[in-house]
């Protein structure tokens, strides 16, 4: 029971860090300063308040480039490689003393897959805002996408297992939507 709750811990942080890269992290740091969790071996740095303050800085500069416009875009580019690669390491952070294979399997599959995904429905959502609006609406999903990060951290630490059953179902339902809503070119069978 202990790995599933540290997984979807890990999940509902690397779904969080589609929105926000560094918002996760510096909930997870500050959690595991205040022995809210446990940090597996290797991770104990983060556990820190020095993490803690580099993170919070990062946080801060994250959350006010995104309400600068074309750079908002830019980010958008490089968030989510980015964006995998923490939530792959929150995953492999919270799945405690478990073989390494299994630990970075599990952490790259499920933290950065869930992590890439939200990622790519955030840019794809802002890509629509700026084609939309000319980028005047940007500043709605930044605001938006700043607060489902700290949700998503805040929830996914005290209910880890309702929050990863929620985000994974809105996953599933928005790529279900998303292939019933494509062009008819996307759905033949014979491509």
């Amino acid at each position: 029971m202990e790995i599933l709750i540290a997984l979807c811990l890990g999940i509902t942080l690397s779904a969080a860090c589609g929105f926000r890269v560094f918002i996760p992290p510096l909930a997870m740091s500050l959690a595991a300063i205040y022995g809210h969790i446990p940090l597996s071996s290797g991770f104990e740095w983060l556990g820190t308040t020095e993490a803690a303050f580099a993170l919070g800085i990062a946080t801060i500069l994250e959350i006010l480039a995104y309400y600068i416009p074309l750079v908002d875009n830019l980010l958008d580019t490089v968030q989510i490689p980015i964006a995998v690669g923490i939530g792959t390491v929150i995953t492999a952070a919270t799945l405690g003393h478990t073989d390494p294979v299994l630990q970075w399997t599990i952490a790259v599959v499920a933290g950065g897959g869930t992590a890439g995904i939200m990622g790519s429905l955030a840019s794809l959502t802002r890509l629509a805002s700026t084609g939309l609006t000319g980028g005047i609406g940007n500043f709605m999903v930044a605001t938006i996408e700043s607060i489902g990060s700290i949700s998503l951290s805040i929830l996914g630490l005290t209910f880890p297992l309702w929050t990863a059953t929620l985000v994974v179902s809105l996953i599933i339902l928005t790529v279900i939507k998303l292939i019933y809503s494509s062009p008819s070119w996307l759905k033949r069978k014979d491509i």
